[in-house]
């Protein structure tokens, strides 16, 4: 895999709005690159830090899955089926949007600011009954392999998400490493959140992505999607990202540093 084929974190799209500095993995809001534009069913990953006492107030959402994953601080959260809580490091939130729904989001600190990661999917089928989901998973249930925190079945405990995805996350230090088997025609988008991290052999820093296709004789290419806020209309994307071997084996370990190893967070994305 060449290192052009990554999303570097300096490559994102920023915004700087004062009380939010967002980073911007694929196009969002008024930033747009035609060469971002999501990939497979992951349409954002936006990296947010909000300041003491901020947050967005009162919006809706409509047909998309949206995962909220709490890195530093506390977010709260009211939404317009009742559901009030404040969602802390190792908390999983997922929110499923289906025909309609409102909700906020506010630092919950009035002193300390709250960095988070938001991540959209979009669902396999339109109209779902709106729902939110939320579990705590500790940091053991992560050190040193890929613990799933979505699927579409609850499988293991995991949030059940409304599309033929499987989400991952893990914490890696020192030697640990974990592999991940892939059979089918399946896609995956590796985000690293924190660290450095070696993934089958490349190097990412805090904030890069690596996308993969898997490679087969019948396996469709990843879809694209061209709008935010209505995506029905997808398309294919450029034939630009790397396939990996057919049942590929994803082998995530810390990189090393001329110090110490730095402790890291990645979250996987798997997608038919």
């Amino acid at each position: 895999m060449n290192t052009h084929e990554l999303r570097r974190s300096s490559e994102r799209g920023q915004a700087d709005h004062g009380w939010l500095q967002s980073r911007h993995s694929f196009s969002f809001a008024d930033y747009h690159d035609p060469e971002q534009v999501g990939f497979s069913d992951l349409l954002v990953i936006n990296d947010d830090r909000v300041a003491p006492g901020q947050g967005f107030g009162r919006h809706p959402h409509r047909d998309m899955e949206i995962l909220s994953y709490v890195l530093d601080g506390a977010l709260q959260h009211q939404d317009s089926l009742g559901n009030g809580s404040v969602i802390r490091p190792g908390d999983i939130q997922l929110m499923s949007a289906g025909t309609g729904i409102a909700h906020s989001e506010y630092n919950a600190s009035p002193r300390e600011p709250v960095h988070f990661l938001q991540i959209w999917i979009v669902p396999a089928e339109k109209g779902v009954t709106p729902g939110y989901q939320q579990q705590h998973f500790a940091d053991e249930d992560k050190r040193g392999r890929l613990q799933l925190i979505l699927s579409p079945d609850g499988e293991r405990g995991s949030l059940r998400l409304h599309q033929d995805a499987r989400v991952y996350a893990g914490l890696f230090d020192g030697a640990e490493r974990a592999t991940l088997e892939f059979g089918g025609q399946r896609h995956a988008y590796v985000h690293l959140a924190r660290g450095a991290l070696s993934v089958n052999g490349q190097r990412l820093e805090a904030g890069d992505g690596m996308p993969s296709a898997w490679s087969s004789p019948t396996a469709s290419r990843p879809r694209c999607w061209s709008s935010i806020c209505a995506p029905t209309n997808g398309r294919e994307c450029p034939e630009r990202y790397p396939r990996w071997p057919l049942r590929a084996a994803l082998g995530i370990r810390p990189a090393k540093t001329r110090t110490a190893t730095h402790r890291s967070l990645a979250l996987l994305k798997e997608f038919s």
